[in-house]
């Protein structure tokens, strides 16, 4: 019966059925496809592969990249690993470049330098989406308050996000490890802004943004000054972030800002303008009250003789306020040099011109005799 099979299918072999289908020339190409489709081709140089993450320590990271063997990350990023080992896990895809095809132990070797430049953004956006936190160091502190770097990406952290504890002395912070959560990430503009604050008092930014839509342009509230800076006074208004500048405490010149309010101090504030990108409120203390420039020129008409109060002086001259939020100048070439000046008199001056588009009074000192230089 063997032999009668085999020979069966000899014959047919040789002298096919003529009822039987000869299969095309189309279809023979298409099996081929379909074989060449599912061949598993090994891993080049330079390619850029999908890798998932089958086992990782502080010392080597192994890679699927559906090759026969595991893939290894490369020996110089493996030395960086603990920069971004926090934020990678067992069973996630990263983008990835093959830069070894095999190397000594058979293993293909990896970069994961697209990562790192690329998916760091990534792992920035979904932090800041879940409000999760994330660990960076802190640098110097500067003007716009304390740089910090996160995987190699420079941030900075506002002297206003800060808690009372560092927001007068943030040089503390400097070459510190802290957690911080995210304001904002921009990686088109390669912007990074971080709360310090946020982090160590748990302010969710949800409810925050909450906060922040209930508060209304131009009506009043009560504000907490929880600290100063060089451009004006940090406050809370319930919570929310606010800034005075130096410019809106008072109609009169402010100078220094901590000598006209103090920490915890609360004061009744108008909102100006609302920040909806990072939930901050610009406020004023002066436009609560009129003002003082309103009908300045009938109140102090030219050559009219009036007395005020010596307030400081300036390397051009002695600044004289007449009336809360109304002050003159009395230039240094106006005075003689015999007159006996001293913060805090009272002197009584002539009004010389009122220039009310740029706030300006000058003023000349009232003497015996009107000087020459008087015009």
């Amino acid at each position: 019966m063997a032999k009668k099979i085999k020979k069966d299918t000899s014959t047919v072999s040789k002298t096919p059925d003529s009822s039987a289908p000869h299969p095309s020339k189309k279809k023979s190409t298409t099996m081929e496809q379909l074989l060449q489709k599912h061949l598993i081709h090994p891993p080049k140089k330079g390619d850029q592969v999908k890798a998932k993450v089958i086992s990782i320590d502080r010392k080597q990271v192994l890679f699927d990249i559906g090759w026969k063997s595991f893939a290894v990350l490369g020996e110089y990023e493996t030395k960086e690993l603990a920069t971004f080992l926090p934020y990678l896990k067992v069973g996630d895809s990263v983008a990835a470049k093959v830069v070894v095809e095999e190397a000594k132990e058979g293993y293909p070797v990896l970069s994961l330098r697209k990562f790192v430049e690329k998916g760091k953004w990534e792992i920035l956006e979904e932090k800041q989406k879940k409000e999760e936190e994330i660990e960076v160091v802190c640098g110097d502190y500067g003007r716009g308050g304390i740089f910090i770097d996160f995987m190699g990406i420079r941030g900075v952290i506002p002297k206003i996000q800060l808690t009372e504890s560092f927001i007068n002395d943030p040089n503390k912070l400097y070459n510190q490890k802290i957690k911080v959560k995210l304001l904002e990430v921009d990686k088109s503009k390669n912007r990074l802004v971080v709360s310090q604050k946020a982090a160590a008092l748990g302010i969710s930014y949800t409810k925050l943004k909450e906060k922040f839509d209930e508060v209304k342009v131009s009506e009043k509230y009560k504000a907490k000054v929880i600290g100063f800076s060089d451009f004006g006074v940090f406050c809370e208004v319930d919570g929310i972030e606010g800034l005075i500048h130096i410019s809106e405490i008072s109609w009169s010149k402010i100078i220094d800002p901590s000598k006209s309010l103090k920490v915890g101090q609360e004061v009744d504030v108008i909102v100006v303008e609302k920040n909806a990108d990072n939930y901050k409120l610009n406020l004023s203390m002066k436009r609560l009250t009129p003002d003082p420039w309103i009908g300045v020129e009938e109140k102090y008409p030219k050559d009219k003789q009036f007395e005020g109060e010596l307030i400081r002086k300036e390397k051009y001259g002695f600044i004289i306020r007449l009336t809360e939020g109304i002050e003159g100048l009395i230039h240094v070439s106006k005075i003689g040099g015999s007159e006996n000046l001293e913060i805090g008199t009272k002197v009584k001056v002539y009004i010389e011109k009122v220039d009310v588009r740029n706030r300006r009074i000058s003023l000349i000192l009232v003497s015996k005799e009107k000087p020459v230089a008087y015009r």
